[in-house]
């Protein structure tokens, strides 16, 4: 009886193993931050327009799947350019970008899944040799930089968008000049800082120094409009005014009419 089983066992376990082997190649997963597709060796080579998304699918053994990563994702590199004036810059440069979800079968046919290598980096070195070899040491250093950084992703974009991959920033990390350039750039931007500093002082000292002379400007015509409206009558009738006034108090008082050029009354008075 046991004899008779064994040829069965024999034979389940090895359909099971034969089993296991194939669905390896027939079922696959594709995660939430990838796309995936397919190409048919027996039918109509690789399906650029039928990207499949996220979930467990079946193939057929023979069919090869590709699955890309269509998340965010970011490069660094480490390169040495020439300025303007042929001077070597180091500089770290970060690009971010992913592949258009729909497009990577386009991707696939163009450039193969090693499209990083092949296009992202060699295309952002280039772009940024050619925007840095349009500005001075100087500019980049210093003045310029957010120019630059926008220059090198604009055309990065360009370029990528064309063959279905999207930048979406490109960064600067560092910029590292021979050390006696950078010493020379540093004191030229801190003697700009002084006379900026000192041209904003004169010009206040100016600003108050022409208020100064506006105001004596007017207490001189005031004091001319007053001195010209002093005549010998009009004083005399204030004299006579004030002493008019004067006698309603009833204080003790004497006075005295001048007899004199301007003819005005001398008051004398016990207060």
């Amino acid at each position: 009886m046991n004899n008779r089983r064994l040829p069965l066992i024999i034979l389940g376990v090895v359909a099971f193993i034969i089993l296991l082997t194939i669905s390896s190649s027939i079922w696959y997963t594709v995660q939430a931050t990838d796309r995936a597709i397919i190409f048919y060796p027996f039918g109509s080579g690789l399906d650029k327009d039928n990207v499949i998304g996220p979930g467990t699918h079946m193939k057929a053994p023979w069919n090869d799947v590709y699955i890309y990563k269509v998340n965010e994702t970011t490069s660094d590199e480490n390169m040495d350019v020439l300025d303007k004036n042929g001077l070597s810059i180091h500089v770290d440069v970060t690009v971010r970008y992913f592949p258009v979800h729909n497009k990577i079968g386009y991707i696939h046919e163009q450039f193969t899944a090693d499209y990083v290598s092949k296009l992202v980096i060699p295309e952002l070195r280039s772009t940024v040799r050619q925007v840095m070899g349009r500005y001075t040491a100087e500019e980049i250093y210093s003045t310029k930089r957010a120019e630059v950084e926008n220059s090198i992703k604009e055309e990065t974009e360009k370029i990528l968008n064309i063959n279905n991959v999207k930048a979406t920033a490109v960064l600067i990390r560092s910029i590292v000049l021979p050390e006696q350039i950078k010493a020379a750039i540093e004191n030229k931007l801190q003697q700009q800082q002084e006379s900026l500093a000192y041209q904003y002082r004169l010009d206040k000292e100016k600003s108050e120094a022409e208020r100064k002379r506006i105001a004596a400007e007017g207490e001189s015509r005031a004091n001319n409009i007053i001195n010209n409206s002093l005549s010998d009558k009009l004083l005399k009738m204030r004299g006579i005014e004030a002493t008019l006034e004067l006698s309603k108090s009833p204080n003790t008082k004497v006075i005295v009419i001048g007899s004199g050029k301007d003819g005005m009354p001398l008051i004398l008075g016990n207060n």
